[in-house]
């Protein structure tokens, strides 16, 4: 469960790094389209209630002084959540979305990420 969910946030990761890329290419007529967009979400967020669901089993990490990593990665990747829907109201709202919006979800979701790499091939 736990190698599933770091799949999806990595394709999920993908998505949003060609979502970002679309979206701050020089001279861009009209924002990225929205299946990208509803891909990279559903994606993200399947990631994390997978991730939530393995969390409940049995310790691990332990003797790697990964243990607590589990957790830090959700929380981190809840926070990227919420910032991913501040992006979607955003979008809604404005039609375009400003860059920073997009840097700090993309920063905690990458961090995220990272931090559960290292429990999911450590642990």
């Amino acid at each position: 469960m736990l190698l599933l969910s770091f799949v999806l946030l990595l394709i999920a990761t993908g998505l949003g790094t060609a979502l970002a890329a679309l979206h701050l290419r020089a001279g861009i007529a009209r924002p990225p389209g929205w299946p990208l967009g509803a891909s990279h979400g559903l994606l993200g967020a399947a990631g994390l209630g997978v991730l939530l669901f393995a969390l409940r089993g049995p310790p691990r990490g332990e003797a790697m002084g990964v243990a607590a990593f589990g957790r830090i990665a959700a929380v981190s990747l809840v926070a990227a959540l919420l910032a991913g829907i501040a992006v979607l109201a955003a979008r809604l709202r404005y039609r375009r979305v400003p860059g920073l919006v997009i840097a700090i979800h993309a920063t905690i979701a990458v961090s995220g990420v990272v931090i559960l790499a290292a429990y999911t091939l450590l642990g």
